[in-house]
């Protein structure tokens, strides 16, 4: 009989502590699958400035990036939460499903009246602004003069076709993220929420002999900041990030100084998570949008300035600003449309800035919340230079045509 009761005593103290774990926290998996038609063009804008390229293929990702992703909360008490998200890019239509590339992988605390912080490889502030305020919402077809994002392919440069949506959301426009990254975001007051992140690692390897008594040196730092504004119809986001990656090599004090070590690296900006190659790299966003009802209008201008560490007249420029419209023709039929320009000059010393421009139209219909088919038709041209590489020049467009599920 006692035993009878301490059994069902502990069974209901069990499911008491049960019921109440789940309640104050939960684990989400969450996704995209993104494939369908994709036929890419480009004219002199490959690795050969004169060769032309028709890439046909059933691909992925011409919309929203194909991810997979893990993400959960877990009520501490007092209003605050612990949160982390977990989550890799995949290619469904690819030889290989994913590479587990790591496109956001952090772990926060949050209180309710003040705000959150987290660490690990996150999206940068630009690109969070961006991601609120694009026409196209970040999608990875030719045509956005703010986001420009496509593959190059089948090419001799590359040899074969890559994942239309780019491994991690590589532009040459701004870095989309970081890693190695604190992060804070406050709580909205009056309609304000400000954000901002700081990035430092420095990777050191001591010499092994006397006679190479400098150390090596990769380091990678930056800060960035964002604010936005929203008052029932109207948004504003502006936001600004200045990332710094040196590079030292054996015997050097100083990056480049020494012309026999393994070396004096060619600049890069900081395209990937991990960071660029020896250069400063400042960039800036805003946007705004209005909505009316019907539609929805769109402005976003963008700038990047990366100079190299070694030379200071050595550097890399973009600028565009764009403008578009979207909403529904009936509840379930959504367009949009986009038009931009700019200039770019590709690396190097006082290079001649080309003008580029950029136009995207496309339409969705939607099958259910989640689930919808899409057409996109969208063109990049600049003059002189790629607007996705140091080399080549022309013209790249692109018609994707899908099916989107969300999950």
């Amino acid at each position: 009989m006692n035993k009878s009761i301490f059994c069902i005593a502990a069974f209901s103290a069990f499911s008491f502590y049960s019921s109440n774990s789940n309640a104050q926290s939960g684990v989400t998996i969450y996704g995209v699958i993104d494939v369908g038609y994709i036929n890419i063009k480009t004219n002199g804008a490959t690795s050969l400035q004169n060769e032309n390229t028709n890439t046909i293929v059933f691909g992925n990702s011409a919309q929203q990036t194909s991810r997979l992703g893990f993400k959960g909360t877990e009520d501490l008490g007092g209003s605050v939460f612990a949160f982390f998200t977990l989550e890799t890019d995949m290619q469904p239509a690819n030889g290989f499903l994913s590479h587990w590339q790591d496109r956001q992988s952090f772990l926060g605390l949050s209180v309710t009246s003040l705000g959150q912080f987290a660490i690990g490889t996150q999206n940068t502030p630009i690109f969070n602004q961006l991601a609120a305020s694009d026409v196209g919402h970040t999608n990875n077809t030719p045509g956005s003069a703010v986001y420009p994002i496509y593959s190059k392919g089948g090419t001799r440069g590359n040899g074969t076709f890559d994942d239309n949506a780019g491994v991690g959301g590589v532009s040459i426009a701004l870095t989309t993220r970081t890693h190695s990254t604190l992060s804070f975001k406050t709580a909205e007051v009056s309609g304000f929420t400000l954000a901002g992140i700081t990035i430092f690692r420095s990777d050191t390897l001591s010499a092994q002999t006397k006679t190479q008594p400098i150390l090596i040196q990769d380091s990678t730092s930056g800060w960035g900041v964002s604010g936005q504004y929203i008052q029932e119809k109207f948004y504003l986001g502006v936001a600004y990030q200045a990332l710094k990656s040196q590079n030292l090599g054996y015997g050097c004090e100083q990056p480049g100084a020494c012309p026999s070590t393994a070396v004096n690296p060619a600049p890069k900006v900081w395209a990937r998570a991990e960071g660029g190659v020896n250069t400063q790299d400042n960039q800036f966003y805003v946007g705004a949008t209005y909505d009316f009802g019907y539609f929805k209008t769109y402005l976003q201008y963008i700038n990047r300035k990366a100079t190299s560490i070694l030379n200071s007249s050595y550097t890399l420029s973009r600028s565009a600003q764009q403008i578009g419209l979207r909403g529904f023709f009936t509840t379930n039929i959504e367009s949009w449309a986009n038009l931009g320009n700019g200039h770019y000059a590709s690396y190097g010393v006082n290079n001649p800035a080309s003008k580029l421009s950029a136009w995207q139209i496309g339409a969705n219909y939607y099958l259910s919340k989640r689930t919808n088919l899409y057409a996109i038709y969208g063109a990049d041209k600049v003059g002189s230079t790629s607007i996705n590489s140091a080399t080549g020049s022309g013209l790249v467009s692109s018609f994707a045509s899908g099916v989107r599920v969300q999950f």
